[in-house]
């Protein structure tokens, strides 16, 4: 059994990629308050808060199912291709994978958009199983800030 691997989802949104875009790299203070459920702060420990080399402190809300403290650190930004990479490299997850990086890509359809969320990992071991749940907690969050967004047009 492979210790690395890749998941990948899409997720149709009914918000323009415009705002999805700027809600993704103003996350640091918007998901605390529109996701105050699952996040209970986002600290800008290094950097800018939105630029490569920026490190972020995530301290996850009490539902959390693994996590409850994580350190990402900004990897890329490409404005234009409203793309964003990130890794995890410390915290809970870091028990589990010994690396993580996940992608978001914000495409535009029209007046609404796509996000395309990926992740490569490497696993602790073997029995580690692959970080579903971390997907499925993107896929929940992208479609509770397309709700967040809905309400605010």
């Amino acid at each position: 059994m492979a210790c690395t691997g890749k998941l990948e989802v899409e997720i149709d949104l009914k918000s323009p990629a415009d705002k999805v875009w700027s809600t993704i790299r103003d996350s640091t203070t918007i998901f605390p308050i529109a996701l105050s459920h699952d996040y209970k702060s986002i600290e800008v420990l290094e950097g800018d808060g939105k630029s490569p080399g920026t490190v972020r402190l995530f301290i996850y809300a009490e539902g959390s199912p693994i996590v409850k403290v994580s350190k990402e650190r900004t990897e890329s930004v490409d404005e234009a291709e409203k793309t964003y990479v990130y890794s995890i490299f410390d915290g809970d997850l870091m028990k589990y994978y010994k690396s993580f990086i996940g992608k978001i890509v914000v495409v535009p359809k029209g007046d609404s958009s796509l996000i395309k969320w990926s992740c490569d990992f490497e696993k602790a071991s073997e029995d580690i199983p692959d970080p579903s749940i971390i997907k499925d907690f993107a896929v929940k969050n992208f479609v509770e800030i397309d709700d967040y967004l809905q309400t605010k047009a």
